[in-house]
C-alpha cells in the first residue's frame, strides 16, 4: 500500500459515521485510545498503530461506529498534556483502554484502578511496576510488554560492525523510566569489550535531545543508540536530521527508524503488537478480566539497514549484516 494511501485508509476509518441512537438502542462498548502520536499523517508510526488496531478490531467483528466508538486521545510527549488527557480518557469511563507506552501507562494507572487496559510498545511492565508479573498481571492492565534487555548489547555489537571506526557512543533514553535505565545499563555493560567509551544521556524533552547531540558531535569518533519512546516517537525525523547533520551513525532499537531515514535498528516490530492488543480488547468486551490475561510478548524482531543513508555517512555496510537484515532500504 502506498503511503498515500495509508494515510487516507486510516484517516477513513477514524472517521466512520456514527450509528444514531434511534437506530440503535442497546449500549454501545465503548474504547478509549490513548497514544502519544500527533494524529497527524506526516506521523507514520502512529498511522501505521492506528490501522493495525483498526484491522485487528475489524478481523474481530468490531467496526468503529457500529457497534463499538473508539474515543481517541493524541496526548503527544509533554507530561501535563498526558496527565490532562489520562483524566478527561478516564472521566469518560470506557469499556476499555488501549495505552500505547509506558509514560500513558503510568498517567492512566494514577487516575483509575478499575477501568481495564490493555497496553502495547511497554519496555518491561514488571520492572516499570505496572504489572505484577507476566503470567498472572493482576490488577487493571495487561497487553504487550517489550523486553529489550536481552537485545540491548546487541545494539552497540551492530553500530561497531556497520561504523568500525567510532570510540566512542551515547545512549539517548528518556528520563525518569526505570525501564530505558535498564536498556542503557546493558548497553553500557556491551561496551568495555567492544573498545567502546560509553555514555548515557537522560532528556525529558526535544530540545535535550538537540543540546546532548550538539555536545557530543564536538569530538570525534562517536555514534549514537537512540531508544525508542513518546519523544523519539514523535520527533524521528527531527533526530535523524541530527544525527544526519553531525554525521553521527546511530542504531535505532524500532525498525520504523531505519525505514524512515535512520541508518540502522533492530528490534521488536510495533505493528504486529496492534494485532495481538485488538485480540485482548476482544476478550475484554466478552468479559475477560485483564488481571487473568498473561502479558504477551513481541511475535517478531527486525533488522532494518537503511543503505541510502549509510552511503551519505560514507559508510559501507558489511555483507554481514546485509545478509541477516530483514529489510533493506535503498
Amino acid at each position: 500500500m502506498k503511503r498515500r494511501d495509508l494515510f487516507f485508509f486510516a484517516g477513513a476509518v477514524i472517521a466512520l459515521p456514527r450509528t444514531g441512537g434511534a437506530q440503535r438502542r442497546e449500549r454501545v462498548p465503548r474504547i478509549g485510545y490513548f497514544t502519544p502520536a500527533t494524529g497527524s499523517p506526516r506521523d507514520l508510526l502512529g498511522v501505521l498503530e492506528t490501522r493495525a488496531l483498526v484491522e485487528g478490531l475489524r478481523g474481530l467483528g468490531w467496526f468503529d461506529g457500529r457497534n463499538i466508538t473508539i474515543e481517541h486521545r493524541f496526548s503527544g510527549t509533554g507530561r501535563e498534556r498526558i496527565q490532562a488527557s489520562a483524566k478527561e480518557l478516564v472521566a469518560l469511563d470506557p469499556d476499555v483502554i488501549l495505552s500505547v507506552g509506558g509514560p500513558m501507562l503510568a498517567a492512566l494507572l494514577a487516575e483509575t484502578r478499575t477501568i481495564p487496559i490493555v497496553f502495547a510498545m511497554v519496555n518491561d511492565p514488571i520492572a516499570s511496576g505496572f504489572v505484577a508479573s507476566l503470567e498472572h498481571p493482576g490488577g487493571n492492565a495487561t497487553g504487550i510488554g517489550v523486553t529489550e534487555v536481552p537485545i540491548a548489547e546487541k545494539w552497540l555489537e551492530l553500530l561497531r560492525e556497520v561504523a568500525p571506526q567510532i570510540s566512542r557512543a551515547m545512549v539517548l533514553m528518556e528520563a525518569d523510566a526505570p525501564a530505558q535505565s535498564l536498556l542503557a545499563n546493558a548497553v553500557a555493560a556491551s561496551a568495555p569489550s567492544l573498545g567502546v567509551m560509553l555514555s548515557i544521556a537522560s532528556v525529558r524533552e526535544i530540545a535535550d535531545y538537540d543540546s546532548e547531540l550538539e555536545v557530543f558531535a564536538r569530538e570525534p569518533g562517536g555514534g549514537l543508540i537512540v531508544l525508542a519512546n513518546p519523544i523519539t516517537a514523535t520527533n524521528q525525523q527531527r533526530i535523524q536530521a541530527q544525527a544526519a547533520r553531525y554525521r553521527l551513525p546511530t542504531v535505532y532499537s524500532n525498525p520504523i527508524y531505519a525505514k524512515t531515514g535512520g541508518l540502522l535498528s533492530y528490534g521488536p516490530d510495533p505493528v504486529p503488537m496492534f494485532h495481538q492488543a485488538a485480540g485482548y480488547i476482544d476478550k475484554i468486551l466478552r468479559g475477560a478480566s485483564p488481571g487473568d490475561l498473561p502479558v504477551q510478548q513481541p511475535t517478531r524482531l527486525l533488522l532494518v539497514v537503511n543503505l541510502k543513508t549509510a552511503k551519505a555517512l560514507g559508510l559501507t555496510v558489511p555483507q554481514s549484516i546485509l545478509a541477516r537484515a530483514d529489510e533493506v532500504i535503498e
